[in-house]
């Protein structure tokens, strides 16, 4: 008899954990957007939220946390459990941001769950501005050193490495950095800054009503929706392409079914009508990366962007 009890509790024991084990997922989704409201960022994240929502069977709660190049935000989602319950936004920039010392991320700190968009960035200049052109601008710069501020998201971005290399060059301009998206892109509208460093999709409105024009993409071909738009290659200027990129992403070490099951329904939220218009409204979806390669994406951006940063000068 005490052979049989104990062979029953035994069996109790044994399968405790997994009737107990909840399934995925049973409560609400955090989505920290890293960067503050009305940015690509915020708008992605807002996006890719409702459309994976009803596929999720939960609600993603959106809330954003902006600060240090998107390294809060990060900082917040490492703070959390790794339980797939807490999802950020993982932006270039803020890859950009660790190999330039900034913060304490790496790469291998996160685990890809989506890999949304990608796209070259920009010089954009106010509509009233003198320079008609890149190579004006350019002109100007070399003969006033310093004394053009260009509105960034930030020290130690693709958005400053850009702008270093243009100085390593002899094209020396000021970097002004705005941690709120819609104050940088004002920045220039309004004339408090001469130009801004920007992806096309960020600041659709302004070019549509004619506030912002576009001087150069920092591309090795030009942008399919800006055919006239010179290259930062025609003009002899590399700075290596640095393509700015956003992902969903959680913390390393979250069960590997957890990430499945958000990596699916990601994957098909991207793959609905709603988003390929999105795309297409945002010039933000350029290159296509399948999500086994997108973690290697991102390691090879962090080098590339610490490889620049270590050959310009201090």
């Amino acid at each position: 008899m005490l052979r049989i009890v104990a062979g029953i509790l035994a069996g109790w024991l044994a399968a405790g954990p997994v009737e107990a084990q909840e399934p995925f997922p049973a409560r609400p989704i955090d989505l920290i957007v890293t960067f503050g409201p009305g940015g690509g960022a915020d708008l992605m994240a807002r996006t890719l939220a409702r459309l994976a929502e009803p596929l999720l069977g939960v609600p993603i709660r959106v809330s954003n946390v902006a600060g240090a190049s998107g390294n809060e935000g990060l900082g917040k989602l490492t703070g959390r459990p790794p339980d797939g319950y807490t999802v950020a936004t993982l932006v270039g920039l803020s890859v950009a941001s660790w190999a330039a010392g900034l913060g304490a991320a790496k790469p291998d700190d996160f685990a890809i769950v989506a890999w949304a968009q990608n796209s070259p960035s920009m010089l954009f200049v106010p509509r009233q501005s003198p320079f008609a052109t890149i190579q004006d601008l350019l002109g100007h710069a070399k003969a006033n050193p310093r004394a053009l501020k260009v509105a960034t998201s930030g020290f130690g971005t693709d958005d400053d490495v850009a702008l270093r290399s243009l100085a390593s060059l002899g094209y020396p301009m000021v970097n002004i950095p705005f941690p709120n998206p819609v104050e940088r892109y004002r920045s220039t509208v309004d004339l408090e800054t001469d130009a801004l460093y920007e992806e096309p999709g960020d600041v659709t409105r302004y070019v549509s009503a004619r506030q912002l024009r576009p001087l150069v993409v920092f591309d090795d071909v030009r942008h399919y929706a800006f055919p006239t738009v010179t290259t930062s290659q025609e003009l002899g200027i590399d700075v290596g392409n640095l393509y700015n990129f956003r992902a969903l992403v959680v913390r390393a070490g979250t069960p590997g079914d957890r990430i499945r099951a958000l990596t699916g329904v990601f994957d098909k939220a991207l793959q609905t009508t709603d988003w390929g218009v999105f795309c297409v409204r945002t010039y933000t979806c350029i290159r296509k990366e399948p999500p086994e390669n997108a973690m290697t994406t991102v390691i090879d951006f962090h080098r590339t962007v610490k490889r620049h940063l270590d050959s310009l000068p201090r």
